[in-house]
């Protein structure tokens, strides 16, 4: 079953939800960089427990904002000018975040192109839920203290390392090849809070939200967009969109990624756009065909209502595989985040 955007909207409204503009793109990025700096700002002129917790989630949001605009970036879609579009969606979004555009878009349209079937890379994240609410609170232990980014990281810098057999110059090569740009861009990081005189900004605030709340926000919104949904084949209910108040916008689903169901009926919406889509779906008179949870606290009871007697810590879903990640890091890397 499929949906053509021209039998969704007018062509008026079409001509307004699919209107890129280098201007609003240009400034999400700037947004999403002056959070960043802003919150570490805030811890510096008042430096406590309290300022530091909610910088660290500030911080990992705008980090899976950037993921977000990147995702925007790989679909042609952050702004009206192409190379200012991938300019943007590179060095200023995907390598800061260990990440690569075009690797990210050979595998994103895979998921765009057979969602929710058999041949979706994506499906190990939305399959094996519902869990228990014990295995939910052991993967959320692993992601906020760090354990999950840790090890996505290690083996994402192993892999561009190569083999250890290779010659030294080959190692090199392959490392620039995969990681080269993206450790360039950390460098930029670490000079801009160096000159700052707050060198050690860096690790407090930026690696540690990176390997920490943005890993947690990461899988509450993979859960959020496709597990659990109502139908596989059926484009308005084989994705979920998860409306948001302000706190949660904040924190969790920064840049409209909660507008799912809309990104997958019409995947050339920037996501500036993506609010003004769903006003006119619902005027439109297909509200009710869409898949939508008032927010992500509904979706994560979904997600947890499997019996707590069932728990079985240690197991791997039986069909898990090893996966490229999904819009946050770099083609080769591969990750397992099922375990139970």
């Amino acid at each position: 079953m499929s949906a053509l955007a021209k039998d969704l909207l007018s062509p008026e409204q079409l001509a307004l939800v699919r209107k890129r503009s280098d201007l609003r793109g240009t400034w999400l990025v700037i947004h999403a960089w002056g959070v960043i700096f802003g919150a570490m700002a805030v811890f510096v002129a008042f430096p406590n427990p309290l300022t530091y917790i909610l910088a660290v989630m500030v911080i990992g949001a705008r980090q899976l904002g950037l993921a977000i605009l990147m995702h925007d970036g790989a679909h042609g879609i952050l702004t009206q000018n192409q190379k200012l579009n991938m300019f943007l969606s590179q060095w200023f979004c995907a390598y800061p975040m260990l990440a690569e555009t075009g690797a990210y878009r050979r595998y994103h349209l895979k998921h765009h192109a057979n969602t929710q079937q058999p041949e979706d890379p994506d499906l190990v994240l939305s399959a094996p839920f519902p869990i228990t609410r014990k295995s939910f609170k052991r993967k959320m232990i692993r992601d906020i203290t760090g354990q999950t980014g840790y090890q996505q990281r290690k083996a994402q810098i192993l892999n561009a390392l190569g083999k250890a057999e290779w010659p030294l110059e080959q190692r090199l090569k392959n490392y620039w090849d995969k990681l080269g740009r993206a450790t360039l861009a950390q460098l930029a990081i670490f000079a801009v809070l160096a000159a700052s005189g707050h060198w050690y900004l860096y690790f407090a605030l930026w690696l540690v939200p990176f390997l920490t709340w943005h890993q947690a926000i990461t899988r509450i919104r993979n859960i959020a967009e496709h597990a659990m949904v109502p139908d596989n084949n059926d484009p308005f209910r084989h994705a979920r969109t998860t409306n948001t108040n302000l706190l949660e916008r904040a924190l969790i689903a920064p840049y409209g990624v909660n507008y799912h169901v809309e990104h997958h009926l019409m995947m050339w919406i920037p996501c500036y756009n993506l609010p003004m889509a769903q006003r006119f779906l619902i005027a439109n008179g297909y509200g009710e065909r869409m898949e939508m949870k008032s927010g992500y606290a509904e979706v994560l009871r979904m997600a947890t209502s499997r019996p707590d007697a069932d728990d079985k810590p240690g197991e791997v879903i039986h069909n898990a595989r090893k996966r490229r990640v999904s819009g946050i890091v770099s083609e080769g890397f591969e990750e397992n985040q099922n375990a139970a």
